[in-house]
């Protein structure tokens, strides 16, 4: 695994992107920079074992280098189900093909948002739609809600705002404090969030569950958080 260097010397000029430098460090820098990664992968294997129904498809939407779309294949073993992963950065989508060999997964590179849905069971956003433009957001939960299968789940795992402003300073603060101990610089810090800056838009756990009830989810609920981050299961 390569150490994540990028915001060392340089910025990206147009913004943070999934390009071949950050695809090279990606699984580092997701590492250090989101508290409970790891532990979101766990649980996306634990409920696709539970809620993946036989034969079915499952899906992993932005899939970057395919961690939590091997999640689900393992957790779905057995059960005869076909897993695709999507991403749209062709240098994540190359990485990722090399990666993993399963007969029973495929990788496309394709924008989400033009992803067909269909007899789903189990479907993972983790930490996409925040990369989604919001007027579109919607739209995609929409899709997602009518290709899944009575039953159907939906894991759905995002950076979180706070309506409360003083909350919120709080919040992003200790997630600061969680990358310095992850052995993130301060300017390093500072370099990333300015590259993020309208290219990750979050949102407060009170939108995602209106949207998701808009989206036509019978239930949803926080099953995770840790700092301004957190993890939803949505259910059809």
């Amino acid at each position: 695994m390569s150490r994540d260097g990028i915001y060392n010397s340089d910025i990206h000029s147009k913004g943070f992107v999934f390009d071949d430098k950050v695809t090279t460090v990606f699984s580092d820098m997701i590492n250090r920079s989101v508290p409970g990664y790891g532990q979101t992968l766990q649980m996306v294997e634990l409920i696709s074992h539970q809620y993946a129904q036989p034969g079915t498809n499952l899906y992993d939407l932005g899939c970057s280098l395919g961690a939590a779309t091997m999640a689900l294949s393992r957790g779905s073993s057995g059960k005869d189900c076909k897993v695709t992963g999507v991403d749209n950065s062709p240098s994540m989508v190359k990485r990722c093909k090399e990666t993993l060999k399963e007969e029973s997964v495929k990788i496309l590179c394709q924008d989400i948002l033009e992803t067909e849905i269909e007899n789903g069971s189990v479907v993972v956003l983790n930490f996409v739609l925040q990369f989604v433009p919001k007027v579109k957001r919607l739209t995609l939960l929409k899709k997602i809600c009518r290709g899944l299968k009575s039953g159907g789940v939906l894991i759905l795992s995002e950076k979180i705002a706070f309506d409360d402003a003083d909350e919120n300073r709080r919040q992003a603060e200790l997630h600061e404090a969680f990358k310095r101990a992850q052995g993130y610089s301060d300017l390093e810090i500072s370099r990333k969030r300015t590259a993020l800056e309208n290219v990750l838009v979050p949102e407060t756990l009170r939108v995602h569950h209106e949207r998701l009830k808009r989206a036509g989810f019978s239930s949803s609920n926080a099953w995770f958080q840790c700092f301004n981050f957190s993890s939803i299961i949505a259910i059809k």
